[in-house]
């Protein structure tokens, strides 16, 4: 084994500058959506992106520890459906895809996020 083996993916990408980059991308086109945005009215922005940082962090195997409230918890309620999940992953991909992360990582970070949905989704929401 290589020290590349040893690299995280959160270090791979270029640490927390550059998830800080996406996570802002991210948002910008989240809110742009509309059929995403009314999830987010009066979300303070400015938190929701620092958790948001440091949940991608935590996840990629990065320093940070994830110190809010769980996946579940965090969305019980917001009738979230499958289809506002994938478009919500189809926004992280695109803003991952524009900082110029190579598609092998972001099917990494997809790989991670994808099970997220048996928290986030609302149940009995298609």
């Amino acid at each position: 084994m290589t020290a590349a083996d040893d690299v995280s993916i959160y270090e791979s990408i270029g640490g927390g500058s550059a998830l800080a980059a996406v996570v802002d991308d991210f948002y910008v086109r989240v809110l742009a959506d509309p059929q995403l945005a009314g999830f987010f009215a009066g979300a303070n922005m400015q938190k929701l992106k620092g958790r948001q940082v440091e949940f991608f962090a935590a996840a990629l195997g990065g320093p940070d520890f994830y110190q809010g409230a769980s996946m579940r918890q965090a969305h019980a309620g917001r009738g979230i459906s499958q289809a506002a999940f994938d478009r919500v992953a189809f926004h992280l991909a695109a803003a991952l895809a524009a900082a110029g992360f190579p598609a092998a990582t972001i099917a990494l970070i997809a790989a991670a996020i994808t099970p997220l949905a048996d928290d986030i989704v609302s149940r009995g929401l298609c």
